[in-house]
């Protein structure tokens, strides 16, 4: 493989670029969003490059996967219409969140963390209102992000001809800290962690359980050119070279025997 390939276990960084992907339109179902994403970064005279990353917002990928719920259509059940009249909130969304939801982690104070069907925990099944395209309207998560994230680098290369990586970001709250910040849901072509467990620092010290979250701080990153109200879902980030082989974003799930939180 090529310097700028992603195929185990070192992570060269000496200069990154982050460029923020402008004019998309909205999102409908059905949309190519490779090619709506090469035309956008033409329009800014760019291009893909082979060894680029490129992340995607989740709810354009969700928008153009059809994962859109009208509210109006939705009819509550009795768990909804309990949980509504305890909170205040809408009866309807509930019912969606409860429907996306395996598990519910914790119901306080009007706050819904659940598992979702993909093992993530998260705030309401991942189910969000904001930018959703029209009112009363939801957006869920992909059911795969994993494949979502698979097709859309296959079709970037079919479109372009360019190898790049595919990382389909989300902003999640955090459990020890204040803020929220985007993490990875779906990968193609890239790690999900950088292990250096086994390995010895400075100081000869063995490290046993340091493992670095590659993709979720690419979709951080990204996210500082990209912003929740600027209508800019998509940015390229430039200038990573990985050896580590490919994974998935299922690598953060973690297993509840070993989350102190549930």
């Amino acid at each position: 493989m090529g310097p700028t390939s992603y195929g185990a276990c070192h992570l060269s960084v000496r200069h990154l670029v982050i460029t923020a992907v402008h004019g998309l339109p909205e999102i409908r179902p059905g949309d190519d969003l490779a090619r709506l994403i090469v035309r956008a970064l033409r329009a800014q005279g760019d291009e893909i490059r082979d060894g680029d990353v490129l992340a995607v917002a989740q709810k354009v990928v969700s928008k153009s996967e059809g994962r859109i719920v009208h509210l109006p259509d939705v009819v509550p059940g009795e768990r909804a219409l309990g949980m509504a009249a305890e909170s205040g909130k809408d009866a309807r969304q509930l019912e969606v969140v409860l429907r996306e939801t395996r598990s519910i982690v914790r119901w306080e104070r009007g706050i819904l963390i659940s598992e979702t069907h993909h093992g993530f925990v998260c705030a309401n099944a991942g189910v969000d209102r904001s930018n959703a395209g029209a009112p009363d309207t939801v957006i869920l998560l992909p059911v795969d992000p994993d494949a979502s994230a698979a097709r859309l680098r296959d079709a970037m290369r079919e479109e372009c001809g360019a190898t790049v990586a595919v990382v389909v970001t989300d902003t999640f709250g955090r459990p020890w800290r204040e803020g929220h910040t985007n993490v990875a849901l779906g990968i193609a072509g890239l790690p999900a962690l950088k292990r250096y467990v086994g390995q010895h620092d400075p100081d000869d010290y063995e490290l046993r359980v340091t493992e670095i979250a590659v993709a979720d701080e690419v979709a951080a990153a990204t996210e500082l050119v990209m912003g929740k109200l600027d209508r800019c879902p998509a940015a390229i980030l430039r200038g990573l070279v990985f050896t580590e082989p490919a994974e998935k974003a299922r690598e953060y799930v973690r297993p509840a025997e070993k989350d102190m939180f549930r």
